[in-house]
């Protein structure tokens, strides 16, 4: 993942939580610089990617790199549109530790545009205030890392935790859950104003109750083929299905610009 002038090899991207311009000297959050300099062991001359999630990227390259903090000189920055055109809400059941991760992960990968984490009946994780606080943290450097990695330059909004019941009714667009009994595909279903909302469950799975809470609010219980899926493993296949339909994956390729960014949805 590291790159030096004069390499072939694939250059670093960083998120920083911090207007950028061309021409400026930056020095790095503890946090982003202690990453830089000790786990990917970079230094002065190192050149980077960097961007804000507001849609720009710039080059950048290490000036000081040491224990006293890390400096960049930010470059040339463009516009780089890689956000999918269709705009994915996901409402995903808390699962235990890495699955949740992994979830988050790969959600990103594939251009999620929104997540809610959701208490569920059956979520074997219980989130107090204090314990809320730090997974929302934990989450979001996931959500970071994603981006860095899979060249996203927008970082999907992270919702706090809702209690099922309390979101049901706010998405919009076409509303979907995942569920092994329902009886609809997704090539029988068309987006409604570009917009697909996913509900998908914890390992156990929702309630009866759950389900027929999601019914009423006009979700459409979706099958994704005759296996049982984990949850994890649901949450990916459709979005990947939902890119594949109504997505990027047909798409044109990325287009770079110096004019400002549209407006999002």
């Amino acid at each position: 993942m590291t790159s030096q002038p004069g390499t072939d090899m694939r250059i670093s991207r960083l998120y920083v939580d911090s207007a950028l311009s061309e021409g400026e000297n930056l020095r790095l959050e503890d946090e982003s610089a202690h990453y830089l300099r000790t786990v990917l062991r970079l230094k002065k001359g190192f050149q980077l990617t960097v961007f804000n999630g507001d849609g720009h990227e710039y080059a950048a390259q290490i000036e000081v790199a040491s224990r006293e903090g890390v400096w960049l000189t930010i470059g040339r920055g463009c516009f780089r549109d890689t956000e999918s055109p269709i705009f994915t809400h996901l409402g995903l059941g808390i699962s235990r530790g890495e699955r949740m991760d992994f979830a988050l992960q790969k959600a990103v990968e594939l251009g999620v545009s929104r997540i809610t984490p959701l208490v569920t009946e059956h979520c074997v994780v219980r989130l107090d205030e204090d314990k809320k606080g730090h997974r929302l943290h934990h989450w979001q450097r996931i959500i970071r890392s994603a981006c860095e990695q899979s060249g996203r330059n927008r970082l999907p909004t992270l919702d706090a935790p809702l209690a099922l019941e309390n979101w049901l009714e706010r998405p919009s667009g076409l509303r979907l859950f995942l569920d092994p009994q329902g009886a609809t595909s997704l090539d029988c279903l068309a987006p409604r104003e570009g917009r697909v909302t996913l509900l998908s469950g914890p390992e156990g799975g929702f309630a009866e109750r759950e389900r027929d809470h999601a019914c009423h609010a006009g979700f459409t219980p979706i099958r994704l083929g005759p296996r049982i899926l984990r949850a994890e493993t649901a949450v990916l296949a459709a979005l990947a299905a939902v890119q594949t339909l109504w997505g990027d994956w047909h798409g044109s390729p990325v287009k770079l610009s110096e004019r400002a960014p549209p407006t999002s949805p």
